[in-house]
Order: structure tokens, then C-alpha cells, then sequence
């Protein structure tokens, strides 16, 4: 890839949910489309033009201002939209015009909580705010909710809908409103995080410009008293000290590393104090959710010099907590794996293999990969290797793809035959 596509593909995850935002506050929600597809082609001419042109001094300006210029033809051609939209003429050309980052926050979480809005199923606010406000494709969308893109597609289209004819506002709700809508929000950036740490497709594991944004969209919400709350604390908690792993997740050739096999002196210090601390002051209060159940997992890792001083024992009590309160197949997946480190690996292959016949599960790749690993620890490696095999024909990213591939030709080393 260039060095001018990395640079547009970069600010596409970083600030095309903050143009879109930006835009639909001056147009207005029922102009959410055309938000979305000024910002799109802006990409597009950026692809087109720096390669040949260079890139531009204030390339995030640039991409505005095409924006912008964008929505302006738009609004030309149509001689109704012009007069509802006259407004749109006022936005300043350069970006850096009245464009703090407070404000770019406000239209950001104005966005989200558009999108979040409880007259909306919260299965179509989380996937409505993925693709405007994360820039999400639909495929990626479909990949984090384990379903069909045309699914995603179709929520989509109804949730747009559904804002037009609610006369849902661009605003920043208050009070009992504003508490309302947070759950959606929180589903919306841990699945946003999840993305960017599990990335579903292409040649990255881990896409961190994702699992940044979503951390920085959490830290705004902490900045107003009605939205700062033990459960987004605890989000945050999650969030942090799964950060604290990235640069510890694959080697120098992009290979995929297992948690055994990271070198845990590259995990982020700063970022396990700090989730350490939104851990603690999650405490505040007597709920206990999900994401204060995910993080007291992630803080068991966190605190452990390597994987056989790991606490398991404490580990497979929370996720047992987790699958009592929030039961799910990708929570069970976990709770396999937490089995077989502390009664043995047949335990956890008798375990995945319970799930082999939920529907969810039917096309994701990691139950057969895991069930490969621990056939490998029980010993059997033609087991193993077809389970690597059958891994191998699911959607995954190109780092896992050549991870199973590397085990399936160990397993085939070691006499197994190649599936």
C-alpha cells in the first residue's frame, strides 16, 4: 500500500465518522444519506488525487472541504433542498475554523445518540452507529453480529427511516433521556472496540485507530455527570487493559501470537494503570454488569507475570457469572477454553463440542480453531489438523489464516494427514 492510501484509509477510520457527524448537524437527520455520501466520495477523490498531486498540507481540511462541497452540489441541483438547507452555505470552508475538538466530541456523541435513540430496535441503533459514526462497512457489521449482511443491510435502511418519520433531533439529550439511550451506546462502543481488537477481515488482526476511538468516545461520555457511571467505567476498565495487549499481539512479520506466546514486557503499563483504576472505581454502587464481569477477566490477565501464574480458577468463575447473566454462544466459546487450562483439555474439547450445533457458530472460524489447539495439547494431531483444515475454509483475517496454516503444517509434520 502507499504511502497516500494508508494516509486515506487511516483518516477514513479516524475522522470519517466525525465529518458525517458534522455534516448531518447542519443538514439535518433526514439528510443523514447525503452525509454519508459526500464523505465517501471525499475518500474517493483522496485516492484518486494525492498519489499524483501529493498530499495536502491540512489533508483532514482537505477531506472537509470536499466534503462540504460535496453536500453544496447537492443542495444547488435541488431547488427545494437549497432553501430548507440554506444553513449548509455557512459551514466554514477550512476545517480549522471554529472546529475544536470539544466540538467535534459534541457531534460525535450527538451522532451516536441520535442513533441510539430508544425508538430505534437496539439492534439496528448499534448497527445504524457503527456504519455512521464508525464508518463501519456492512460486512464488518455483520462479522461483529455474527449474521448476513443483507440483515445489517435491512436495519439499516429501517433505522434511517424510522428517524425521518419520528423527526428523531441531531442533539445532545439531557437527563432521563439522555440515561435512557445509554445502554445502546455502551453496546455500540464495545462492539466498535471489539472490531478493532478482533478486526473480522482483511490483512490486519488489529486495526487500533478502531479500539482508540472507541476508548476516546468513552472518555467523553466520563466528562458529563449524567453519563458518568460505574458501568461505563467498568467499559472503560475493559477497554484499557485489552489495549494494553496490542502491540504484544503479533510478532514482527504480522504472524498471529497467542496469549502463551507474548512477550508480556510489551504490554502498556500506563494503559493496565489506568484500567486498573476505572476498574476500581467501578466498584461505586451495587451493579454488577457484563462489562464489569469482562474486565475482572482481563484484569486477572493483566496482573499475571505469565500464563501458568494466571489465576484460572478465578477466571472460569467469572465467565460461569458472565454465562449466568448474559449467556451467549462466543461467552460459552471463552468459558471452553477457561475449562480445559483448569480441568484439561478434553474437558474444554467436550465442552466446544456442545456447541458445535448453534447457529451462531456455524460459520466462525474460531470453535473449530480452538478445538484444533486443544486436540494438540490432548496429543492427537490428525484430530487437530482437521480441525485446522476445517478453520481454514471460514472467513478470518490474513494473520490468522497464516497462523493455521503454520499449526496445520506442524500437525502434518508430525504425521497427520493434510486436510
Amino acid at each position: 500500500m502507499s504511502h497516500e492510501h494508508a494516509l486515506v484509509d487511516h483518516l477514513f477510520r479516524e475522522c470519517a465518522g466525525q465529518m458525517v457527524s458534522a455534516l448531518t448537524r447542519v443538514l439535518g437527520p433526514d439528510h443523514l444519506d447525503i452525509a454519508e455520501e459526500v464523505v465517501q466520495d471525499a475518500l474517493v477523490k483522496a485516492l484518486q488525487t494525492w498519489p499524483y498531486r501529493g498530499v495536502p498540507a491540512n489533508p483532514r481540511g482537505w477531506l472537509f472541504s470536499v466534503a462540504r462541497n460535496g453536500a453544496l452540489d447537492i443542495v444547488r441541483r435541488d431547488a427545494l433542498l437549497r432553501k430548507k438547507l440554506e444553513p449548509v452555505f455557512a459551514i466554514p470552508t477550512d476545517i480549522e475554523v471554529g472546529y475544536a475538538e470539544e466540538a467535534f466530541g459534541d457531534d460525535e456523541l450527538a451522532m451516536v445518540l441520535m442513533c441510539c435513540h430508544t425508538d430505534l430496535p437496539r439492534d439496528a441503533r448499534v448497527a445504524l452507529t457503527l456504519k455512521t459514526a464508525g464508518a463501519f462497512s456492512v460486512r464488518e457489521i455483520a462479522a461483529a453480529f455474527l449474521c448476513e449482511p443483507a440483515t445489517i443491510a435491512q436495519r439499516i435502511v429501517r433505522a434511517k427511516r424510522t428517524i425521518v418519520e419520528q423527526e428523531i433531533r441531531f442533539e445532545l439529550p439531557r437527563g432521563d433521556e439522555l440515561r435512557a439511550r445509554l445502554d445502546s451506546v455502551l453496546d455500540v462502543l464495545y462492539l466498535l472496540f471489539n472490531e478493532g481488537y478482533n478486526a473480522h477481515e482483511g490483512e490486519s488482526l488489529v486495526r487500533q485507530e478502531l479500539c482508540h476511538e472507541a476508548i476516546r468516545l468513552a472518555r467523553l461520555l466520563t466528562r458529563r455527570d449524567e453519563t458518568d457511571i460505574p458501568r461505563l467505567h467498568a467499559l472503560l476498565a475493559l477497554m484499557l487493559l485489552q489495549a494494553s495487549r496490542l502491540s504484544a499481539r503479533t510478532d514482527e512479520t504480522g504472524m498471529l501470537l497467542l496469549l502463551a506466546e507474548q512477550d508480556r514486557s510489551r504490554w502498556d503499563r500506563t494503559l493496565i494503570s489506568a484500567g486498573m483504576r476505572f476498574l476500581e472505581s467501578s466498584a461505586a454502587g451495587d451493579e454488577v454488569s457484563t462489562y464489569h464481569i469482562q474486565a475482572g477477566i482481563a484484569a486477572a490477565h493483566a496482573v499475571a507475570a505469565d500464563e501458568s501464574s494466571t489465576d484460572w480458577a478465578l477466571i472460569l468463575r467469572l465467565y460461569d457469572d458472565l454465562s449466568a447473566i448474559a449467556p451467549s454462544p462466543v461467552v460459552e466459546l471463552n468459558r471452553a477454553v477457561a475449562i480445559a487450562m483448569v480441568k484439561g483439555p478434553t474437558a474444554g474439547i467436550r465442552a466446544l463440542e456442545m456447541l458445535r450445533a448453534h447457529p451462531a457458530l456455524a460459520r466462525y472460524y474460531l470453535l473449530p480453531a480452538i478445538l484444533a489447539g486443544l486436540w494438540l495439547r490432548a496429543g492427537d494431531s490428525a484430530r487437530a489438523a482437521a480441525c485446522y483444515g476445517e478453520a481454514l475454509g471460514l472467513s478470518c483475517t490474513s494473520p490468522e489464516r497464516r497462523f493455521m496454516q503454520r499449526k496445520l503444517a506442524e500437525c502434518t509434520a508430525h504425521g497427520a494427514p493434510a486436510q
